[in-house]
């Protein structure tokens, strides 16, 4: 008698295996409500798969009472300040993402610095809308781009330094493998007096110089993950008083859903990591990311 299998067995291994897939997918299922409510400090509703309204029912309903959204290009940083507009609880944060400076230059061709600063005078414009809290998110991100966008990268990120500062908003930073040259720009040019790391993702060292400036530092959840030791080493010396937490969905889901979509309402997953890493008490914590992110932004 043949071992092969059936096609009955074979059937049965394919719906098992496509089940499987589907709830790899499958949104992680609420954790329980916090102790005290706090904000998500940066998502990215739009590129979630609810509906705005489902996204801030189900956050409210663990305790995650206000959002930032972050836009990362003209067309999306649009549609945050529209968002917000239209929701009580939202906010809204603009820029051109590290990653777009470049873009806009290869698409200009000659006329790059023109694409760029046509692009930088439309987030300005967004910029002075009342609902728009921050311009974020900017920075320098080496890891995407590579040494040929470094120089539009940091004279973006320079304009909207400027920017942030003139219209007297929060900065909200992405820093991916270039602290060095972030650091280095923010003392050049002259932090703005509210200045936001997020997705903070330096060492405990560069959380001591952090703390020193007075810049806030954002966790996600990425300090769930197994390999992400030096970030709890970062968060265990930065300040109570200069943490914000986020999700920045849909990426970055926690840990044991790490693959699985992000949203708003998977807050409680990461602060509660980031107060057994604190040694503090859950509400305690929660109390202090509550009032730190209201002071970061100024609402």
């Amino acid at each position: 008698m043949s071992t092969s299998a059936t096609p009955h067995n074979a059937a049965n291994t394919a719906a098992k295996n496509a089940a499987k897939a589907r709830a790899a997918q499958a949104p992680p299922p609420p954790p329980e409500p916090l102790a005290f409510p706090v904000a998500d400090s940066h998502t990215h509703l739009d590129m979630q798969e609810s509906a705005v309204a489902d996204a801030l029912t189900a956050a409210a309903a663990v305790g995650v009472t206000t959002v930032i959204q972050v836009g990362c290009d003209l067309e999306r940083s649009r549609w945050a300040a529209e968002t917000a507009a239209t929701w009580k609880n939202v906010w809204a944060a603009v820029a051109l993402h590290p990653n777009e400076a470049p873009r806009l230059g290869a698409e200009g061709g000659d006329g790059g610095e023109k694409a760029l600063d046509e692009a930088l005078a439309g987030i300005e414009k967004l910029a002075m809308l009342p609902q728009v809290l921050a311009v974020g998110e900017t920075g320098l991100d080496y890891f995407r781009t590579g040494p040929e966008g470094v120089a539009a990268q940091q004279r973006s990120f320079r304009a909207h330094i400027e920017l942030a500062k003139r219209l007297d908003k929060a900065l909200v930073i992405h820093d991916r493998d270039a602290h060095d040259d972030v650091l280095r720009i923010l003392q050049e040019e002259g932090a703005p007096e509210r200045t936001v790391f997020h997705c903070y993702s330096g060492d405990a060292e560069m959380a001591k110089l952090c703390a020193e400036k007075g810049y806030f530092m954002s966790f996600a959840g990425n300090i769930t993950f197994k390999n992400a030791q030096p970030l709890r080493e970062a968060l265990a010396v930065a300040p109570p008083e200069l943490l914000l937490v986020e999700t920045d969905a849909p990426f970055l889901t926690p840990a044991p859903y790490r693959g699985r979509p992000n949203a708003p309402y998977l807050i409680p997953l990461t602060l509660r990591a980031m107060a057994e890493v604190k040694g503090m008490e859950e509400e305690r914590l929660a109390r202090h990311v509550a009032a730190n992110t209201a002071r970061a932004f100024g609402y």
